[in-house]
């Protein structure tokens, strides 16, 4: 297999992709990683002519001595039995627009693939091959960096005297007066005592000295009464 591949990104962009699992697992077109799993491993579904294959697998980049790049993966069919080994060989070059992936190695396959036609099946190797170096591309590429939020200060809030209370007419007063009075006592005193201050009840006029009087009275006329007639009788007898 040997396939070429241009990205408008340098090499040494191109090899910190290559560098990252997470950036080279990206940048296969339709992977669905696993949960969990290591980057480069889950399912990927293959379109080939009007047929489509669902394969599950891992995909590893390791760099090489001289510069290029070891890209080795195995998968199985999800539905049968059928496997995938690909061993392929990523060589970067600088251009003047970017950089040059020269693509090299074998691929094995068997199970459903092995029953479609061989045209088919490398140009869907190598349709796949193109999206897989232009996503690393576009991993590459420099993304600009948000811009700083700038920092603004917020003034202290002022602190503004807080009004002195109202004074509370008199009549609110002498309540409340009363009221703090009471406090300790139980409810049920404090709801029935007898309002204080100048809402108090006027008292009745006692009446006791009255009543003293007229009872020693009775007696004193009574006596009056029987003196005087023991006096009478007296002077009558003396006529």
């Amino acid at each position: 297999m040997e396939h070429l591949v241009y990205v408008p990104a340098p090499a040494s962009r191109l090899r910190e992709a290559l560098a990252d699992p997470a950036r080279v697992a990206r940048a296969v077109p339709g992977l669905q990683q696993d949960a969990g799993a290591a980057p480069g491993t889950g399912r990927l579904k293959v379109r080939i002519g009007s047929h489509s294959i669902t394969y599950r697998g891992a995909l590893r980049v390791s760099a090489h001595d001289d510069g290029s790049y070891a890209v080795d993966g195995d998968a199985t069919e999800a539905r049968g039995t059928g496997t995938v080994k690909l061993a392929l060989t990523f060589r970067l070059a600088d251009t003047d627009e970017g950089c040059a992936v020269s693509v090299t190695g074998t691929a094995s396959a068997d199970g459903r693939v092995a029953e479609l036609p061989a045209e088919a099946v490398e140009s869907a190797a190598a349709r796949l091959l193109s999206r897989f170096v232009e996503g690393l591309g576009e991993a590459a590429v420099d993304r600009p960096e948000p811009a700083p939020i700038p920092e603004t200060e917020v003034p202290p809030p002022t602190l503004a005297p807080e009004p002195e209370p109202e004074p509370l007419p008199e009549i609110f007063a002498e309540a409340a007066h009363a009221r703090r009075t009471m406090i300790g006592r139980s409810a049920e005193e404090v709801d029935h005592a007898p309002p204080r201050g100048r809402y108090a009840p006027v008292p009745a006029p006692q009446t006791v000295a009255g009543a003293s009087a007229l009872r020693w009275a009775a007696p004193a006329a009574a006596l009056a009464l029987a003196s005087a007639i023991v006096v009478t009788r007296a002077l009558r007898r003396r006529r």
